[in-house]
């Protein structure tokens, strides 16, 4: 899952060595929390108008996850 979510943010931004992803150990209704960090200028693009992009992007994890029988959760900081 960490890598589809690179693979999807390494399309958006310029500053592709400034992607880090980090994941939380699952909490008790087994949800996996992804943490993405990007540099400050890609930000607006990650994020995208109104939250699009970025609602995009967790719909896309959470549809991945389902195939892996897995809960994910994507929060970009």
């Amino acid at each position: 899952m960490k890598e589809l979510l690179y693979a999807m943010v390494e399309e958006l931004v310029e500053d592709k060595s400034a992607i880090e992803i980090t994941a939380d150990e699952p909490k008790e209704d087994g949800t996996i929390v992804y943490h993405l960090h990007v540099a400050a200028g890609d930000m607006g693009r990650v994020i995208g108008k109104q939250g699009r992009i970025a609602k995009a992007i967790r719909t896309i994890m959470r549809a991945g996850a389902v195939r892996h029988s897995e809960k994910v959760a994507v929060e970009i900081d």
